[in-house]
């Protein structure tokens, strides 16, 4: 099987810098990285006290790691809004949580260098356990100021759904 079935004569794997995430049915303004989604599984060791040396291995539980998401500061508030669906500070006792809609699934969409959709991955019962509202301010600096957030998560698969598209080749190109 070809690694590209639509595109046989691409050799090169996908670069990391086209994505875009989605929650709420909308794009997150000016995010700039995404930790790697990681899954992994506990190893279950068994042996029997009448078996040889060796021992059995099974899967255990899964877990599925907390993903970071980090972007420039701007006036949007979508990671302080969801944030605070977590806890919100100044809120009346028993109502700092909002059990209702503090979970949200992700979607995070995946570009290749010409711009095209190529793989999309959904996630799953998603919260915020770590906010970051402002980097450390330093006078003397020179960088763009970043908020993240972590956020866990219950899951996630690949979206089959996306098609790997025909890429475009450049057919009038003077010499």
């Amino acid at each position: 099987m070809a690694i590209y079935p639509a595109n046989p004569t691409r050799l090169d794997p996908f670069k990391n810098f086209q994505f875009r995430l989605k929650w709420d049915g909308q794009y997150v303004a000016a995010v700039s990285k995404v930790s790697a989604l990681k899954r992994t599984t506990e190893v279950i060791t068994y042996r029997s006290g009448g078996d040889p040396l060796t021992s059995i291995q099974s899967p255990g539980k899964v877990k599925f790691e907390a993903i970071t998401a980090e972007r420039g500061l701007t006036m949007d508030k979508a990671f302080h809004g969801w944030a605070g669906l977590v806890y919100n500070y100044g809120a009346a006792l028993g109502s700092q949580v909002s059990l209702a809609n503090f979970r949200k699934n992700l979607y995070l969409e995946f570009y290749n260098e010409a711009g095209q959709l190529v793989i999309a991955y959904k996630i799953f019962r998603c919260w915020v356990s770590e906010y970051q509202a402002m980097p450390d301010l330093d006078a003397n600096g020179n960088a763009i100021a970043i908020e993240h957030i972590k956020i866990e998560n219950e899951g996630f698969e690949r979206d089959d759904g996306v098609p790997e598209p025909t890429e475009p080749t450049l057919s009038n190109v003077s010499s």
